[in-house]
């Protein structure tokens, strides 16, 4: 029996996934967290074999962030990032922390089921459409402390506001934030948050 655990913030998508995959004979969901950081423990506890992970989840870490971290502390568990976003920068970051498999909440359910097998084969599973985009599309070109200050902006901070948060000397932040909009081809910050999220570099 495979041993699965679910990391979705919304209860009903979370309960739907569940009972899909109960219906397999070979697949038993073994635990269930709304938030990322509560993964690994979750995953420790259960003794699960396959962990299936949201990228946007409320609390400190995203999908990506406890793929990373599971990769770090159970290594044997494999991850499937399970999204609403089916971006390129998504998929390549999602590969850059561990996981085993990227699948859009789109797909068809039989495609998840094999998805949990094929990864416990050690196989990767990624849609080939999306593979292909994320290839032609180039890697990221933002730096993480590029990354850091831009989504410090996102709100519509003041540079010395994201100076004080990142611990940076506001000229710092001006010069971070120059190079981010030079580097997206955007014409201001909004811009430049706009497209690194459509592009799945936030």
């Amino acid at each position: 029996m495979i041993r699965v655990l679910l990391a979705e913030d919304q209860s009903m998508v979370r309960e739907a996934l569940a009972a899909l995959l109960g219906l397999e004979d070979d697949i038993e969901v073994v635990a269930q967290v709304s938030r990322g950081e509560d993964a690994v423990a979750a995953a420790r506890a259960a003794e699960a074999d396959v962990a299936l992970l949201d990228i946007e989840m409320p609390g400190t870490m995203t999908g990506l962030d406890a793929a990373a971290a599971l990769r770090a502390e159970l290594p044997h568990v494999r991850v499937v990032i399970v999204t609403t976003f089916g971006r390129p920068g998504y998929l390549r970051r999602a590969m850059a922390a561990g996981a085993d498999a990227f699948l859009v909440k789109d797909a068809p359910a039989a495609r998840l089921a094999d998805a949990v097998r094929a990864v416990l084969r050690g196989e990767k599973v990624i849609d080939p459409a999306l593979a292909a985009a994320a290839l032609s599309e180039g890697a990221d070109p933002l730096t993480p402390r590029e990354r850091d200050v831009l989504r410090a902006a996102a709100d519509g901070s003041l540079n010395v506001e994201i100076a004080r948060r990142l611990h940076l000397s506001e000229g710092t932040v001006r010069n971070y934030l120059s190079t981010v909009i030079q580097k997206t081809g955007a014409r201001n910050r909004a811009e430049a948050v706009r497209i690194a999220r459509d592009r799945g570099w936030l």
